[in-house]
C-alpha cells in the first residue's frame, strides 16, 4: 500500500515538474523571430499620421478642456458615471477610434464573445493606423483559445499583448492543469490581477467593475451584471498612465509567445492569422459602432452627463502584491488601506455597494468601531441575493454572518433581485409577457445593451459559480458594481469588492473623488438599486412563539466555525408593501417597519434544489473559506 502511494506521489511530482517546465532559450529566440517576421508593418493611415484617421470625439475634446483649465496647484478633471452597459461599450469604442497616440488596456477577464471581439477588432485597427496599443490580461481569463493569443503576438508591429502572473508557464489552463497548479503553486495561482483600466492617449481613462465579456455590457441572453464604471479626463490620467507602466514592465507580465502553450503552437505551425469573429448578433455590433462614431449621440448621451470635479485620486495596488504574503502584504495593499481610512472617518453615513458581502476580520473591526460610537453613522449595504449572485459560496458565507452584520455591526442590508424593475438603460416588458423578465431595448438604441469573476477557484469545480435555478424564466441580473459613498462627500468607484480577496490576494484599483455633487450622483445611483422594485431588504425575522429560545440557540450555532445547523436563521428577506399607512419605504430600524414589509423567505425567487441545499452546507462548514472569497 505504501509502495503504491509512493509511486502515485512520484507520478504527481513528475507531472508537476513537466507542467512547470518552460521554453528553452533557443526556442524563445526562434519564436521571437517568427513573431517579429509575422507582424504587419503597413499602416492604413496615409503619411504615418494616426491623427488624420482618428474620429473626432467629444470625450477627447472634454479631456482637452480639462487640461486647458488645470494648473499645477489646481487640477481640473471631468468625471462621468457609466451605469448603463451600452453607454460603457460605446464610450470605449469611441475613445479607441479617437486615439491618436496610445491605447492601454488592463483587465482581469477578456473573453472571445461579441463584446470582447468588438473591442479587440477596434484595438487592432487602431494599431494598423499607427496607434501604439498595449493589452495586459490576467492569465486565468486571458482569451479562450491559444490560437488567438498566438495570432495577437504577431498581428501588427504597433500591437503588444502580455499575460500577468502566468502559472505553469502557460497562457491557458484546462482543468487537469489547474489541478496540478493548485497542488504545486497555490499561492501564485490564488494571486490575480483584478485591476481594470482603459487609457487613451494618456488623457481619458475608464476604470471600474467591467471586464470584456458580453454579460458586462447587457449582451448575454441569460445572465448579465449590473455594473458601474467611471470615465475621467484631466491630469489624474497621468497617474493612471504611470501605474499601467508599473504593471506592463513588471517581470510578472509576460508576452504570451514566451509561454509554453502559445510558444509551442508558433513553433509547430507558425503565427496564425487572427480569424474574423462570427458575431452572434452582427446587427447589434454594427449599431453600437455607428453610435460610437455619432458625435451628437456621444455628446448628448455621455458628455452632457460629465461633471467637473477637482480632487481626484487614483489608487492602485502594486503589481508586486501578487508575490507577497503575510506581514509584507500590507505594504502593497494601497487600495484597501485607502478604503479603510475613508470608512473610519465617516461621521453620518457609509453607503456601500458590493457583489459579495464577505468581510475580513480587519474590516469587521472597523465597522464595529463605528457602530460602538455614541452617535454611530448609518451603514447601508447594497449586495446580491442568492437568486441574483454568480457566486453562491460567497453568498453562503455572507448568509451565515447576517446576525453579526445586523446586530453587532449595525448594517442595513439590501439584496439585489434577479429581475430588477429598473436597470440603467434597459426596459423590461410587463410581467404578464409570455417570457417573464425578457429585455427590450429602448428605441433599438445601443444604450443599455448589454467567465464570471471568482478568483482562482473559478476553475475548481465545473459549474460551481453558475447562478442558482429560479422559479421563473428570463434574463436575470446580478450585482457586480463596487462603489462607496462616505457622508455624501467622498465617492469611490473601482474594482475592489471590499472583501478579503481584494485586501490580500488580488491587485485592485479605486478612483476616489472628493466632490459633494459627484458623491450625491453616485449615491442616487446606488440607492436606486435598493428601491423596492430592485431589492429585498434583510431584517430580523418575526417568530410567533419561542422567539427567545430560537434566538439563543441560533446564536450559539451561528458562532460555531463548523456544525452551524440551526435551521431558523436570524434574519430573512422582506418586500415593501405600499399602502395609505405605508407611502414610502422604511429603514429596518423604524418602529413601523413590520407594518409595511412582508416576509418573502430566506431565498426568494430561488427554486428549491441543490444550490440552496449547498448554501446551507457552506453555512455549516464553509466559514473557513471566507479569506479567499
Amino acid at each position: 500500500m505504501l509502495r503504491k502511494l509512493f509511486q502515485l506521489l512520484v507520478v504527481v511530482l513528475a507531472l508537476s515538474l513537466s507542467a512547470c517546465a518552460g521554453l528553452s532559450m533557443k526556442e524563445k529566440q526562434q519564436i521571437g523571430v517568427l513573431a517579429h517576421e509575422a507582424r504587419e508593418t503597413a499602416l492604413t493611415c496615409a503619411e504615418d499620421d494616426p491623427m488624420r484617421c482618428a474620429i473626432q470625439s467629444p470625450l477627447h475634446e472634454l479631456a482637452g478642456s480639462a487640461y486647458a483649465k488645470s494648473t499645477s496647484d489646481k487640477p481640473h478633471n471631468y468625471a462621468l458615471i457609466l451605469d448603463a452597459g451600452g453607454d460603457a461599450l460605446v464610450a470605449r469604442l469611441n475613445l479607441i477610434r479617437s486615439a491618436t497616440r496610445t491605447v492601454d488596456l488592463q483587465t482581469y477577464i477578456y473573453d472571445e464573445d461579441d463584446a470582447g471581439r468588438l473591442v479587440l477588432d477596434e484595438l487592432v485597427k487602431a494599431a494598423q493606423r499607427g496607434v501604439k496599443v498595449r493589452v495586459l490580461m490576467d492569465q486565468l481569463s486571458a482569451m479562450k483559445k491559444v490560437d488567438t493569443l498566438a495570432a495577437l503576438s504577431g498581428v501588427h508591429k504597433n500591437f503588444s499583448v502580455k499575460i500577468f502572473n502566468p502559472v505553469l508557464n502557460r497562457a491557458r489552463m484546462n482543468y487537469p492543469q489547474y489541478a496540478i497548479a493548485a497542488a504545486c503553486c497555490w499561492s501564485q495561482l490564488n494571486r490575480r490581477m483584478h485591476t481594470k483600466l482603459l487609457l487613451v492617449d494618456s488623457a481619458v481613462g475608464i476604470t471600474g467593475g467591467r471586464n470584456y465579456q458580453d454579460d458586462y455590457f447587457d449582451w448575454d441572453n441569460d445572465y448579465n451584471f449590473r455594473d458601474r464604471d467611471v470615465l475621467i479626463t484631466g491630469p489624474t490620467t497621468r497617474v493612471m498612465a504611470a501605474d499601467f507602466d508599473r504593471f506592463w514592465f513588471n517581470p510578472l507580465s509576460v508576452q504570451p509567445q514566451m509561454l509554453k502553450d502559445v510558444g509551442k503552437r508558433i513553433l509547430r505551425q507558425g503565427v496564425p492569422k487572427l480569424e474574423p469573429h462570427p458575431f452572434a448578433n452582427m446587427d447589434r455590433a454594427a449599431q453600437v459602432l455607428r453610435a460610437a462614431e455619432d458625435q451628437n449621440f456621444v455628446r448628448e448621451t455621455l458628455v452632457s452627463e460629465a461633471m467637473p470635479v477637482g480632487n481626484i485620486q487614483y489608487v492602485s495596488d502594486s503589481p508586486d502584491k501578487a508575490q507577497v504574503s503575510g506581514a509584507t502584504a500590507g505594504d502593497h495593499e494601497l487600495a484597501s488601506e485607502t478604503l479603510r481610512t475613508m470608512i473610519q472617518g465617516a461621521q453620518k453615513e457609509v453607503l456601500l455597494q458590493t457583489p459579495y458581502l464577505v468581510m475580513s476580520k480587519n474590516a469587521q473591526a472597523v465597522f464595529r468601531e463605528l457602530h460602538d460610537r455614541p452617535d454611530p453613522p448609518r451603514i447601508i449595504i447594497s449586495t446580491n441575493s442568492l437568486a441574483a449572485t454568480d457566486a453562491f459560496i460567497a453568498y453562503a458565507i455572507a448568509y451565515k454572518y447576517k446576525r453579526r452584520y445586523i446586530r453587532r455591526l449595525g448594517f442595513e442590508i439590501y439584496e439585489y433581485k434577479p429581475f430588477p424593475a429598473d436597470i440603467p438603460g434597459v426596459t423590461r416588458v410587463p410581467e404578464d409577457d409570455a417570457r417573464l423578465g425578457l429585455l427590450v431595448r429602448e428605441n433599438d438604441r445601443p444604450r443599455g445593451y448589454v467567465m464570471r469573476e471568482s478568483g482562482a477557484r473559478r476553475y475548481s469545480v465545473p459549474g460551481a459559480n453558475k447562478p442558482v435555478r429560479l422559479q421563473r424564466e428570463g434574463v436575470r441580473y446580478g450585482m457586480h458594481a463596487k462603489s462607496l459613498v462616505v457622508d455624501n462627500q467622498i465617492a469611490v468607484i473601482g474594482t475592489h469588492n471590499f472583501d478579503p480577496r481584494g485586501a490580500t490576494y488580488n491587485t485592485e484599483s479605486i478612483l476616489v473623488i472628493r466632490d459633494p455633487a459627484f458623491a450625491a450622483a453616485l449615491a442616487r445611483s446606488i440607492r436606486s438599486d435598493m428601491d423596492p422594485g430592485n431589492s429585498w431588504v434583510i431584517a430580523p425575522r418575526k417568530l410567533p412563539v419561542l422567539s427567545g429560545l430560537s434566538y439563543s440557540l441560533g446564536k450559539i450555532s451561528n458562532e460555531l466555525p463548523i456544525f452551524d445547523f440551526w435551521p431558523v436563521s436570524y434574519a430573512t428577506s422582506f418586500q415593501f408593501v405600499p399602502s395609505d399607512e405605508c407611502p414610502a419605504p422604511l429603514s429596518i430600524k423604524d418602529p413601523d417597519f413590520y407594518k409595511c414589509y412582508q416576509s418573502v423567505g430566506d431565498f426568494p425567487e430561488a427554486r428549491f434544489g441543490l444550490k440552496p441545499l449547498l448554501t446551507r452546507f457552506f453555512v455549516a462548514f464553509g466559514s473557513g473559506l471566507a479569506p479567499i472569497m
